[in-house]
């Protein structure tokens, strides 16, 4: 029983000396403790403004709101890590702080590697944000798809197809792989391919076909109406002729160039100019070279035949 309650009083005594020398390493750093708890408040207000002036720089360079709130967290979260490391030197906590750099590269290294992907579509996001390469509303073909943009984020563009659906596609596809964008240049060419009979007259065919183009409304009036012809068909001189038209979606485009077809079909009824289609001559025999009506009046008079 004795020795228990030695054990027991000289359990209490190292307590009280514990917590004496707490008490004494407490009062030695209340200077320390005063000055990191000023640091701290100032941080916390100063914060702010900080933030502020982080996003009017960048939005200099970009408007979009995704980038401007990134910017915004990313700025915060550096600076509370700056003055955490700030707090803890004050504090005369430099092994700990050795510690949390030692834990953030470990945990840097494992969040970068389960995370490769989403990253680089973080990166790529913020990247076509920067550099303006297409907006909302352009319409563009990608990866394989054409369409209207209806949305950009940090992750993914959306493109929605002119049947209807929305494909989503990560951001480092797009920035990795070709991109058309038919809206960039504010107009675009309509290539319209039609033929005209061996027997019609190329020059004036020529004339009448740019004429029927030349007074669409919606055409682009400063730029030419080309019109070459391409080859010798089976059946027809084929041509193409391309104007220009403002830069739309996709249904104002197939509207533009329906008129144009209709234009020209109109102009060569008008002139009696041709658009052939392809003929078949049907031979009829076991040798060929018999015509059909031949042939039926072989078969209601054969005995005339000899």
């Amino acid at each position: 029983m004795s020795d228990f309650s030695a054990q027991l009083s000289s359990s209490y005594e190292n307590l009280v000396d514990k917590l004496t020398d707490w008490m004494n390493m407490f009062i030695l750093q209340l200077p320390n403790i005063l000055i990191a708890l000023l640091i701290g408040g100032f941080a916390f207000f100063i914060s702010k403004y900080i933030r502020r002036v982080a996003v009017k720089a960048i939005s200099k360079f970009t408007k979009n709101k995704t980038i401007l709130n990134l910017v915004s967290n990313l700025t915060a979260v550096i600076f509370s890590v700056i003055m955490l490391f700030v707090i803890l030197s004050i504090l005369n906590l430099g092994s700990t702080i050795n510690k949390i750099l030692a834990t953030a590269g470990v945990l840097g290294l494992a969040v970068g590697l389960a995370l490769q992907d989403p990253m680089n579509n973080l990166f790529s996001g913020v990247f076509m944000s920067v550099r303006k390469l297409y907006k909302i509303g352009d319409l563009v073909e990608t990866n394989g798809y054409f369409g209207t943009i209806s949305d950009i984020d940090l992750r993914a563009t959306k493109l929605r197809l002119p049947s209807g659906q929305l494909v989503v596609l990560p951001n480092k596809d797009v920035i990795q792989r070709p991109l058309k964008n038919y809206s960039s240049s504010g107009e675009r060419r309509v290539d319209l391919t039609c033929g005209v009979s061996y027997g019609d007259d190329l020059d004036k065919v020529q004339r009448i076909t740019v004429d029927a183009i030349k007074n669409l409304s919606g055409r682009i009036e400063s730029k030419p109406v080309d019109l070459v012809f391409t080859e010798f068909g089976d059946s027809s001189i084929n041509f193409i002729v391309r104007y220009w038209i403002p830069a739309s979606n996709q249904t104002d485009f197939l509207v533009e160039r329906s008129k144009g077809i209709k234009a020209i079909k109109e102009a060569f009824d008008k002139n009696n100019i041709m658009i052939p289609f392809p003929i078949r001559t049907l031979d009829f025999g076991i040798k060929g070279g018999v015509n059909l009506k031949k042939m039926i009046h072989r078969e209601m008079y054969p005995m005339n035949e000899s």
